[in-house]
Protein backbone atom coordinates (compact mmCIF):
# COMPACT_ATOMS: atom_id res chain seq x y z
CA UNK A 1 0.00 0.00 0.00
CA UNK A 2 2.92 2.33 0.74
CA UNK A 3 4.13 2.08 -2.86
CA UNK A 4 0.64 2.88 -4.18
CA UNK A 5 0.41 5.93 -1.91
CA UNK A 6 3.82 7.09 -3.15
CA UNK A 7 2.80 6.60 -6.79
CA UNK A 8 -0.46 8.47 -6.25
CA UNK A 9 1.33 11.43 -4.66
CA UNK A 10 3.95 11.50 -7.40
CA UNK A 11 1.30 11.36 -10.16
CA UNK A 12 -1.05 13.88 -8.56
CA UNK A 13 -3.83 11.36 -7.92
CA UNK A 14 -6.01 12.14 -4.91
CA UNK A 15 -6.05 8.89 -2.95
CA UNK A 16 -8.42 8.30 -0.03
CA UNK A 17 -5.99 6.22 2.02
CA UNK A 18 -8.48 5.20 4.71
CA UNK A 19 -11.17 4.32 2.13
CA UNK A 20 -8.67 2.33 0.06
CA UNK A 21 -7.54 0.34 3.09
CA UNK A 22 -11.15 -0.41 4.06
CA UNK A 23 -11.88 -1.61 0.51
CA UNK A 24 -8.74 -3.78 0.51
CA UNK A 25 -9.75 -5.37 3.81
CA UNK A 26 -13.27 -6.04 2.54
CA UNK A 27 -12.19 -7.50 -0.82
CA UNK A 28 -9.54 -9.67 0.83
CA UNK A 29 -12.20 -11.11 3.12
CA UNK A 30 -14.66 -11.78 0.28
CA UNK A 31 -12.36 -12.66 -2.63
CA UNK A 32 -12.38 -16.39 -1.96
CA UNK A 33 -16.18 -16.56 -1.85
CA UNK A 34 -18.48 -17.17 -4.79
CA UNK A 35 -21.49 -16.18 -2.72
CA UNK A 36 -24.06 -13.67 -3.80
CA UNK A 37 -25.51 -11.32 -1.24
CA UNK A 38 -28.88 -9.61 -1.14
CA UNK A 39 -29.29 -6.01 0.01
CA UNK A 40 -32.66 -6.03 1.70
CA UNK A 41 -32.57 -2.24 1.96
CA UNK A 42 -32.31 -1.68 -1.80
CA UNK A 43 -33.81 -4.98 -3.01
CA UNK A 44 -30.73 -5.74 -5.15
CA UNK A 45 -28.26 -8.62 -5.20
CA UNK A 46 -24.94 -9.54 -6.73
CA UNK A 47 -21.58 -11.21 -6.26
CA UNK A 48 -19.95 -10.11 -2.99
CA UNK A 49 -17.07 -8.35 -4.74
CA UNK A 50 -19.39 -6.55 -7.18
CA UNK A 51 -21.61 -5.27 -4.36
CA UNK A 52 -18.61 -3.54 -2.76
CA UNK A 53 -18.63 -0.99 -5.61
CA UNK A 54 -22.39 -0.45 -5.88
CA UNK A 55 -24.49 2.23 -4.24
CA UNK A 56 -28.28 2.54 -4.64
CA UNK A 57 -27.97 6.31 -5.14
CA UNK A 58 -29.49 6.24 -8.67
CA UNK A 59 -31.36 2.97 -8.31
CA UNK A 60 -34.82 4.34 -9.11
CA UNK A 61 -33.51 5.89 -12.33
CA UNK A 62 -31.88 2.61 -13.34
CA UNK A 63 -35.10 0.75 -12.63
CA UNK A 64 -37.10 3.21 -14.77
CA UNK A 65 -34.74 2.70 -17.68
CA UNK A 66 -34.67 -1.03 -16.96
CA UNK A 67 -38.43 -1.16 -17.54
CA UNK A 68 -37.75 0.11 -21.07
CA UNK A 69 -34.86 -2.20 -21.98
CA UNK A 70 -35.91 -5.50 -20.38
CA UNK A 71 -37.10 -8.26 -22.71
CA UNK A 72 -40.14 -9.93 -21.16
CA UNK A 73 -42.58 -12.73 -21.93
CA UNK A 74 -45.19 -14.93 -20.26
CA UNK A 75 -43.76 -16.18 -16.91
CA UNK A 76 -44.57 -19.79 -17.82
CA UNK A 77 -42.32 -19.48 -20.88
CA UNK A 78 -39.68 -16.82 -20.12
CA UNK A 79 -37.93 -16.09 -16.81
CA UNK A 80 -35.85 -12.95 -16.45
CA UNK A 81 -33.17 -11.51 -14.17
CA UNK A 82 -32.13 -7.97 -15.17
CA UNK A 83 -28.86 -6.48 -13.92
CA UNK A 84 -26.70 -3.41 -14.22
CA UNK A 85 -23.25 -3.94 -15.68
CA UNK A 86 -20.27 -1.78 -16.62
CA UNK A 87 -19.83 1.57 -14.88
CA UNK A 88 -23.52 1.64 -13.88
CA UNK A 89 -22.87 -1.33 -11.59
CA UNK A 90 -19.89 0.47 -10.01
CA UNK A 91 -21.74 3.63 -9.04
CA UNK A 92 -19.90 3.96 -5.73
CA UNK A 93 -16.60 4.64 -7.50
CA UNK A 94 -17.55 5.86 -11.00
CA UNK A 95 -18.06 9.60 -10.50
CA UNK A 96 -18.51 10.10 -14.25
CA UNK A 97 -20.07 6.88 -15.64
CA UNK A 98 -20.47 6.23 -19.35
CA UNK A 99 -23.54 4.54 -20.81
CA UNK A 100 -26.40 2.77 -18.97
CA UNK A 101 -25.36 -0.82 -19.56
CA UNK A 102 -27.69 -3.65 -18.63
CA UNK A 103 -27.26 -7.42 -18.67
CA UNK A 104 -30.22 -9.80 -18.72
CA UNK A 105 -30.48 -13.51 -18.08
CA UNK A 106 -33.45 -14.68 -20.14
CA UNK A 107 -34.31 -18.33 -19.49
CA UNK A 108 -36.77 -19.83 -21.99
CA UNK A 109 -38.70 -23.03 -21.34
CA UNK A 110 -39.43 -24.99 -24.52
CA UNK A 111 -39.58 -28.52 -25.83
CA UNK A 112 -36.77 -28.01 -28.37
CA UNK A 113 -33.85 -25.67 -28.97
CA UNK A 114 -35.44 -24.50 -32.24
CA UNK A 115 -38.61 -23.51 -30.41
CA UNK A 116 -36.55 -21.66 -27.79
CA UNK A 117 -34.77 -19.74 -30.56
CA UNK A 118 -38.10 -18.79 -32.11
CA UNK A 119 -39.49 -17.59 -28.78
CA UNK A 120 -36.32 -15.58 -28.11
CA UNK A 121 -36.55 -13.93 -31.55
CA UNK A 122 -40.20 -13.03 -31.03
CA UNK A 123 -39.59 -11.58 -27.55
CA UNK A 124 -36.62 -9.49 -28.71
CA UNK A 125 -38.59 -8.15 -31.68
CA UNK A 126 -41.58 -7.39 -29.44
CA UNK A 127 -39.30 -5.41 -27.11
CA UNK A 128 -37.77 -3.46 -30.01
CA UNK A 129 -41.18 -2.63 -31.50
CA UNK A 130 -42.66 -1.71 -28.12
CA UNK A 131 -39.88 0.82 -27.57
CA UNK A 132 -39.37 1.88 -31.19
CA UNK A 133 -40.14 5.49 -30.37
CA UNK A 134 -41.73 7.26 -27.47
CA UNK A 135 -41.27 9.54 -24.52
CA UNK A 136 -38.51 9.41 -23.37
CA UNK A 137 -36.77 6.78 -25.53
CA UNK A 138 -35.72 5.91 -29.08
CA UNK A 139 -34.75 2.41 -30.22
CA UNK A 140 -31.50 2.42 -32.22
CA UNK A 141 -30.50 -1.11 -33.29
CA UNK A 142 -30.46 -4.81 -32.48
CA UNK A 143 -27.76 -7.44 -32.65
CA UNK A 144 -28.98 -10.96 -33.40
CA UNK A 145 -27.25 -13.75 -35.28
CA UNK A 146 -23.95 -14.04 -37.12
CA UNK A 147 -23.30 -13.47 -40.81
CA UNK A 148 -23.45 -16.90 -42.51
CA UNK A 149 -20.82 -15.94 -45.10
CA UNK A 150 -18.68 -13.02 -46.27
CA UNK A 151 -20.95 -10.38 -47.74
CA UNK A 152 -21.98 -6.75 -47.90
CA UNK A 153 -24.82 -5.48 -45.72
CA UNK A 154 -25.95 -1.87 -45.69
CA UNK A 155 -23.09 -0.92 -47.99
CA UNK A 156 -20.44 -2.30 -45.60
CA UNK A 157 -18.30 -5.42 -45.95
CA UNK A 158 -19.11 -8.05 -43.31
CA UNK A 159 -17.09 -11.14 -42.37
CA UNK A 160 -18.57 -14.59 -41.86
CA UNK A 161 -19.25 -15.24 -38.18
CA UNK A 162 -19.39 -11.60 -37.05
CA UNK A 163 -22.53 -10.24 -35.30
CA UNK A 164 -25.40 -8.93 -37.44
CA UNK A 165 -26.67 -5.43 -36.65
CA UNK A 166 -30.34 -4.78 -37.50
CA UNK A 167 -31.81 -1.32 -38.00
CA UNK A 168 -35.33 -0.59 -36.69
CA UNK A 169 -36.64 -0.86 -40.27
CA UNK A 170 -35.02 -4.29 -40.70
CA UNK A 171 -36.35 -5.49 -37.36
CA UNK A 172 -39.83 -4.46 -38.43
CA UNK A 173 -39.43 -6.21 -41.81
CA UNK A 174 -37.91 -9.29 -40.12
CA UNK A 175 -35.34 -9.68 -42.91
CA UNK A 176 -32.11 -8.25 -44.31
CA UNK A 177 -30.53 -8.32 -47.76
CA UNK A 178 -26.98 -9.63 -48.08
CA UNK A 179 -24.94 -8.92 -51.22
CA UNK A 180 -22.68 -11.89 -51.89
CA UNK A 181 -19.28 -12.04 -53.57
CA UNK A 182 -20.68 -13.78 -56.68
CA UNK A 183 -23.03 -10.86 -57.34
CA UNK A 184 -26.18 -12.55 -56.04
CA UNK A 185 -28.39 -11.38 -53.18
CA UNK A 186 -29.49 -13.47 -50.23
CA UNK A 187 -32.42 -12.73 -47.95
CA UNK A 188 -31.82 -13.68 -44.32
CA UNK A 189 -34.85 -13.66 -42.03
CA UNK A 190 -34.96 -12.66 -38.37
CA UNK A 191 -35.91 -16.19 -37.32
CA UNK A 192 -33.16 -17.79 -39.42
CA UNK A 193 -30.59 -15.55 -37.73
CA UNK A 194 -31.96 -16.55 -34.33
CA UNK A 195 -30.95 -20.19 -34.88
CA UNK A 196 -27.32 -19.06 -34.47
CA UNK A 197 -28.03 -16.13 -32.13
CA UNK A 198 -24.50 -15.15 -31.15
CA UNK A 199 -24.30 -11.85 -29.27
CA UNK A 200 -27.84 -10.67 -28.50
CA UNK A 201 -28.10 -6.96 -27.74
CA UNK A 202 -30.58 -4.08 -27.99
CA UNK A 203 -29.67 -0.37 -27.95
CA UNK A 204 -31.60 2.82 -27.21
CA UNK A 205 -31.05 6.48 -26.46
CA UNK A 206 -33.04 7.53 -23.39
CA UNK A 207 -33.92 11.00 -22.08
CA UNK A 208 -34.24 11.74 -18.37
CA UNK A 209 -36.22 15.00 -18.05
CA UNK A 210 -35.71 15.26 -14.29
CA UNK A 211 -31.92 15.11 -14.58
CA UNK A 212 -31.87 16.94 -17.93
CA UNK A 213 -29.67 14.14 -19.22
CA UNK A 214 -29.44 11.78 -22.17
CA UNK A 215 -27.98 8.29 -22.01
CA UNK A 216 -27.21 5.49 -24.39
CA UNK A 217 -28.88 2.42 -22.87
CA UNK A 218 -28.03 -1.11 -23.93
CA UNK A 219 -29.18 -4.57 -22.88
CA UNK A 220 -26.94 -7.58 -23.50
CA UNK A 221 -29.17 -10.64 -23.31
CA UNK A 222 -27.74 -14.01 -22.27
CA UNK A 223 -30.45 -16.40 -23.47
CA UNK A 224 -30.70 -19.95 -22.13
CA UNK A 225 -32.97 -22.83 -23.05
CA UNK A 226 -34.46 -24.93 -20.27
CA UNK A 227 -35.34 -28.34 -21.70
CA UNK A 228 -38.22 -30.46 -20.34
CA UNK A 229 -35.71 -32.51 -18.28
CA UNK A 230 -34.48 -29.34 -16.50
CA UNK A 231 -31.15 -29.11 -18.33
CA UNK A 232 -30.21 -25.48 -19.08
CA UNK A 233 -28.22 -24.74 -22.24
CA UNK A 234 -26.98 -21.31 -23.48
CA UNK A 235 -28.33 -20.68 -26.99
CA UNK A 236 -25.06 -19.04 -28.08
CA UNK A 237 -22.95 -21.87 -26.65
CA UNK A 238 -21.50 -19.87 -23.76
CA UNK A 239 -23.08 -19.14 -20.37
CA UNK A 240 -21.79 -15.80 -19.11
CA UNK A 241 -20.15 -15.50 -15.72
CA UNK A 242 -21.63 -13.34 -12.97
CA UNK A 243 -18.71 -11.35 -11.55
CA UNK A 244 -19.75 -7.82 -12.52
CA UNK A 245 -23.55 -7.66 -12.48
CA UNK A 246 -25.77 -6.07 -9.84
CA UNK A 247 -29.32 -7.41 -10.18
CA UNK A 248 -32.15 -4.92 -9.81
CA UNK A 249 -34.81 -7.14 -8.25
CA UNK A 250 -34.15 -9.52 -5.37
CA UNK A 251 -37.21 -11.52 -6.44
CA UNK A 252 -35.20 -12.63 -9.50
CA UNK A 253 -32.71 -14.52 -7.29
CA UNK A 254 -34.37 -17.95 -7.88
CA UNK A 255 -34.10 -17.52 -11.66
CA UNK A 256 -30.48 -16.39 -11.38
CA UNK A 257 -29.58 -19.23 -9.01
CA UNK A 258 -31.17 -21.86 -11.26
CA UNK A 259 -29.21 -20.66 -14.31
CA UNK A 260 -25.95 -19.95 -12.45
CA UNK A 261 -25.68 -23.61 -11.41
CA UNK A 262 -24.78 -24.37 -15.04
CA UNK A 263 -21.98 -21.79 -15.24
CA UNK A 264 -18.61 -23.45 -15.86
CA UNK A 265 -16.38 -24.26 -12.88
CA UNK A 266 -13.69 -22.34 -14.76
CA UNK A 267 -15.96 -19.29 -15.16
CA UNK A 268 -13.69 -16.89 -13.27
CA UNK A 269 -10.59 -17.79 -15.29
CA UNK A 270 -12.56 -17.60 -18.54
CA UNK A 271 -14.04 -14.23 -17.56
CA UNK A 272 -10.59 -12.78 -16.81
CA UNK A 273 -9.23 -14.15 -20.11
CA UNK A 274 -12.06 -12.47 -22.04
CA UNK A 275 -11.39 -9.18 -20.25
CA UNK A 276 -7.67 -9.44 -21.02
CA UNK A 277 -8.47 -9.97 -24.69
CA UNK A 278 -10.42 -6.70 -24.61
CA UNK A 279 -7.57 -4.95 -22.78
CA UNK A 280 -5.16 -6.00 -25.54
CA UNK A 281 -7.55 -4.61 -28.14
CA UNK A 282 -7.84 -1.24 -26.39
CA UNK A 283 -4.08 -1.00 -25.85
CA UNK A 284 -3.08 -1.89 -29.42
CA UNK A 285 -5.76 -1.91 -32.14
CA UNK A 286 -8.53 0.44 -30.97
CA UNK A 287 -6.49 2.52 -28.54
CA UNK A 288 -8.63 3.70 -25.64
CA UNK A 289 -6.85 3.75 -22.29
CA UNK A 290 -10.09 4.71 -20.54
CA UNK A 291 -11.81 1.48 -21.62
CA UNK A 292 -8.63 -0.46 -20.89
CA UNK A 293 -8.49 1.00 -17.36
CA UNK A 294 -12.08 -0.03 -16.59
CA UNK A 295 -11.35 -3.60 -17.66
CA UNK A 296 -8.01 -3.70 -15.86
CA UNK A 297 -9.78 -2.76 -12.64
CA UNK A 298 -12.07 -5.78 -12.95
CA UNK A 299 -9.15 -8.05 -13.85
CA UNK A 300 -7.08 -6.86 -10.90
CA UNK A 301 -9.88 -7.14 -8.33
CA UNK A 302 -10.77 -10.68 -9.46
CA UNK A 303 -7.26 -12.08 -9.92
CA UNK A 304 -5.69 -11.18 -6.59
CA UNK A 305 -3.95 -7.94 -7.67
CA UNK A 306 -5.92 -6.03 -5.06
CA UNK A 307 -3.43 -3.22 -4.45
CA UNK A 308 -3.26 -2.38 -8.16
CA UNK A 309 -7.06 -2.52 -8.24
CA UNK A 310 -7.25 -0.10 -5.30
CA UNK A 311 -5.13 2.42 -7.22
CA UNK A 312 -7.14 2.15 -10.46
CA UNK A 313 -10.32 2.43 -8.37
CA UNK A 314 -9.17 5.84 -7.16
CA UNK A 315 -8.57 7.03 -10.74
CA UNK A 316 -12.29 6.85 -11.52
CA UNK A 317 -12.91 9.66 -9.03
CA UNK A 318 -10.39 12.03 -10.60
CA UNK A 319 -11.87 15.21 -12.19
CA UNK A 320 -10.20 14.48 -15.52
CA UNK A 321 -12.15 11.24 -15.88
CA UNK A 322 -15.12 13.37 -16.91
CA UNK A 323 -13.43 13.29 -20.33
CA UNK A 324 -14.40 9.62 -20.66
CA UNK A 325 -18.03 10.51 -19.98
CA UNK A 326 -17.87 13.36 -22.51
CA UNK A 327 -16.46 10.96 -25.13
CA UNK A 328 -19.28 8.47 -24.44
CA UNK A 329 -22.04 11.09 -24.52
CA UNK A 330 -20.95 12.53 -27.87
CA UNK A 331 -22.36 9.40 -29.54
CA UNK A 332 -25.50 9.74 -27.42
CA UNK A 333 -26.03 13.29 -28.66
CA UNK A 334 -25.56 12.14 -32.26
CA UNK A 335 -28.03 9.27 -31.85
CA UNK A 336 -30.58 11.58 -30.22
CA UNK A 337 -30.62 13.98 -33.18
CA UNK A 338 -30.92 11.58 -36.09
CA UNK A 339 -33.83 12.30 -38.49
CA UNK A 340 -37.12 10.89 -37.20
CA UNK A 341 -36.04 10.77 -33.55
CA UNK A 342 -38.62 11.20 -30.80
CA UNK A 343 -36.06 12.75 -28.42
CA UNK A 344 -36.95 16.48 -28.08
CA UNK A 345 -34.28 18.94 -29.20
CA UNK A 346 -34.56 20.67 -25.81
CA UNK A 347 -33.21 17.49 -24.20
CA UNK A 348 -30.24 17.58 -26.57
CA UNK A 349 -29.56 21.24 -25.74
CA UNK A 350 -29.79 20.52 -22.01
CA UNK A 351 -27.34 17.60 -22.28
CA UNK A 352 -24.85 19.60 -24.36
CA UNK A 353 -25.07 22.53 -21.94
CA UNK A 354 -24.62 20.20 -18.95
CA UNK A 355 -21.50 18.69 -20.53
CA UNK A 356 -20.05 22.14 -21.14
CA UNK A 357 -20.73 23.20 -17.55
CA UNK A 358 -19.20 20.00 -16.16
CA UNK A 359 -16.05 20.49 -18.23
CA UNK A 360 -15.79 24.09 -16.99
CA UNK A 361 -16.27 22.95 -13.39
CA UNK A 362 -13.79 20.05 -13.49
CA UNK A 363 -11.03 21.11 -15.88
CA UNK A 364 -8.93 24.21 -16.30
CA UNK A 365 -6.52 25.92 -18.65
CA UNK A 366 -6.02 24.96 -22.30
CA UNK A 367 -7.75 21.59 -21.87
CA UNK A 368 -10.96 23.29 -20.74
CA UNK A 369 -10.93 25.92 -23.49
CA UNK A 370 -10.37 23.41 -26.30
CA UNK A 371 -13.06 20.97 -25.12
CA UNK A 372 -15.63 23.73 -24.52
CA UNK A 373 -14.99 25.22 -27.97
CA UNK A 374 -15.42 21.79 -29.62
CA UNK A 375 -18.63 21.10 -27.68
CA UNK A 376 -20.14 24.48 -28.54
CA UNK A 377 -19.43 23.94 -32.24
CA UNK A 378 -20.94 20.46 -32.04
CA UNK A 379 -24.00 21.76 -30.16
CA UNK A 380 -24.82 24.13 -33.01
CA UNK A 381 -24.27 21.43 -35.62
CA UNK A 382 -26.42 18.83 -33.88
CA UNK A 383 -29.44 21.16 -33.90
CA UNK A 384 -29.26 21.23 -37.69
CA UNK A 385 -30.48 17.82 -38.87
CA UNK A 386 -29.60 18.77 -42.45
CA UNK A 387 -25.96 19.43 -41.61
CA UNK A 388 -24.87 16.24 -43.40
CA UNK A 389 -21.11 15.89 -43.83
CA UNK A 390 -20.42 18.90 -41.61
CA UNK A 391 -22.25 17.17 -38.78
CA UNK A 392 -20.12 14.03 -39.18
CA UNK A 393 -16.86 15.95 -39.38
CA UNK A 394 -17.68 18.10 -36.32
CA UNK A 395 -18.64 15.00 -34.35
CA UNK A 396 -15.49 13.11 -35.32
CA UNK A 397 -13.31 16.15 -34.58
CA UNK A 398 -14.78 16.48 -31.09
CA UNK A 399 -14.49 12.74 -30.41
CA UNK A 400 -10.90 12.58 -31.67
CA UNK A 401 -9.93 15.55 -29.51
CA UNK A 402 -11.54 14.12 -26.38
CA UNK A 403 -10.23 10.57 -26.83
CA UNK A 404 -6.71 11.96 -27.25
CA UNK A 405 -7.03 13.65 -23.85
CA UNK A 406 -8.58 10.50 -22.34
CA UNK A 407 -5.65 8.42 -23.57
CA UNK A 408 -3.09 10.96 -22.35
CA UNK A 409 -4.61 11.07 -18.85
CA UNK A 410 -5.14 7.36 -18.28
CA UNK A 411 -1.89 6.29 -19.91
CA UNK A 412 0.17 8.61 -17.71
CA UNK A 413 -1.62 7.61 -14.52
CA UNK A 414 -1.50 3.88 -15.27
CA UNK A 415 2.07 3.63 -16.54
CA UNK A 416 3.30 5.72 -13.61
CA UNK A 417 2.81 2.67 -11.35
CA UNK A 418 5.59 0.11 -12.04
CA UNK A 419 3.46 -3.02 -11.52
CA UNK A 420 0.69 -1.71 -13.77
CA UNK A 421 3.21 -0.55 -16.39
CA UNK A 422 4.66 -4.06 -16.50
CA UNK A 423 1.17 -5.50 -16.96
CA UNK A 424 0.43 -3.07 -19.83
CA UNK A 425 3.69 -3.94 -21.57
CA UNK A 426 2.90 -7.64 -21.22
CA UNK A 427 -0.56 -7.12 -22.78
CA UNK A 428 0.91 -5.12 -25.67
CA UNK A 429 3.46 -7.82 -26.48
CA UNK A 430 0.92 -10.63 -26.90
Amino acid sequence: MASIIESAQRLGVQLDEEGALQWLAAIAADAASDDHIVSHESGTFGHRVSMLDFTPRDLERFRRIGAIVEVTGPPAVAESALALSGSAAQSKIQSFPGDCDYFQRLNIKADTREEACRIMADLMRDAARRTATGDPFQFLEAKLGNYPENCEHGGQSRKKGTPITWTPVEVEAQSIQLDLADGTTRTLTWHEAALDPGWCKLDWVVADPERKALSNASNVIDVTWEAPDGEIVPLDGYLDAYFQEVYLDADAMPTFAKVAKFVSDDALDEYVERLESEVRKYLTKQVNYGKAAKRMYNIFRLSGRHVDAAYVRELFDEPATILYQVWSLLSTLDNATQPGTSIPIDAVRDQADALIMQVIAELEGEEEAEIVAALMTLRRTLEDQDAGERRSSDLEAARAHVINLVNTFFRAKLEGVPTIREYIEQMQQH
